[in-house]
């Protein structure tokens, strides 16, 4: 009987044991023994493309890419964003469409001495006849943001592109910046023209973006002084393209170093004289514009004999 009892017991206290070890090993969810939980949130990755927007210009963008460090593979992604319904293009923002024909493949890729050569298959070849310009400038200017591209090759089933599939116009082997954007013509003579590219603010449902275009004309202006002047004059007809230059702003003086663009203006830079603050909107119209024409690292702001801000790429990132 003795014995009987001992067992009864030690069983139930071997049954105690168990169910305090079953609560500490899975406490409560409510109360204090709540479980802390944290969650980490990867940004992904983001690189500047150019996309044809609703009004059918070529437009800078930011796309999402995996590849952040390998040209040759980041370089890949941008084609493939470029390539209508591939599976890069689903990343793309709303409002703007890829441009390259459905069906393109890469079939090599290459890079030497900051030249990227692209081999495409044959469907490469299927550009809408409208659209032709916009593909090359697309691949392009998106191939070229990349710092180690500046300039392309084309290439289709291993045959250099000589001429755009339907107008039949000539190209140079290599392409680069100098091939401009969203090309507007206006000139009186085809001799002694110069190109001058000119980033302007657009608006998508509420979402800010650039658009570059590449006046052609016969002026003899230095391009920082045709940049000011355009950016100041009213927007362009019939295109949703906008500058928040102010019309009385005045370029003082200007300054070309190596590697930066110095520009003095008057206090009509400014948003408000009062905080002397230049509005973002026209800091990035007018550094990128310099940059793409100039090839620099950094532009720098004056007035009143001091430096009130600069613009590096960096800035857009």
């Amino acid at each position: 009987m003795i014995k009987k009892s001992a067992t009864k017991r030690i069983i139930i206290a071997s049954i105690a044991l168990l169910i305090l070890l079953i609560t500490y090993m899975f406490p409560a969810t409510n109360g204090s023994n709540n479980i802390n939980q944290s969650l980490s949130y990867i940004e992904p990755n983001k690189t500047t493309i150019y996309l044809v927007d609703n009004s059918n210009m070529v437009a800078r963008v930011k796309t999402i890419t995996k590849e952040n460090k390998d040209t040759i593979k980041k370089a890949r992604e941008i084609i493939n964003a470029l390539i209508i319904n591939s599976q890069s293009s689903k990343y793309n923002p709303s409002g703007f469409k890829a441009i390259i024909p459905e069906g393109t493949k890469i079939l090599s890729i290459s890079l030497s001495e900051n030249i990227l050569k692209i081999n495409f298959n044959e469907k490469f070849l299927n550009i809408d006849k409208n659209n032709e310009e916009k593909a090359l400038e697309a691949l392009i200017y998106s191939l070229t943001e990349i710092s180690d591209i500046k300039g392309i090759m084309i290439f289709v089933n291993n045959n250099i592109l000589e001429e755009l599939p339907n107008s039949k116009t000539k190209l140079p082997d290599v392409l680069d910046r100098k091939y401009g954007i969203n090309k507007i013509y206006e000139i009186d003579d085809i001799k002694n023209t110069s190109a001058t590219t000119i980033y302007y603010l657009s608006e998508f449902e509420n979402t800010k973006y650039y658009t570059p275009v590449t006046f052609i004309n016969n002026d003899s202006e230095d391009k920082i002084e045709v940049i000011i002047e355009k950016l100041k004059s009213s927007p362009i007809n019939q295109t949703n393209l906008m500058s928040y230059l102010a019309s009385n702003a005045e370029l003082l003086d200007y300054e070309i170093n190596e590697n930066t663009v110095s520009l003095t203006f008057n206090n009509y830079i400014f948003e408000e004289f009062s905080n002397k603050d230049i509005l973002e909107e026209v800091k990035y119209t007018i550094g990128l514009s310099i940059k793409d024409n100039y090839a620099v690292d950094e532009v720098v702001f004056n007035a009143n004999n001091e430096k009130i801000a600069n613009f590096t790429l960096n800035s857009l990132e």
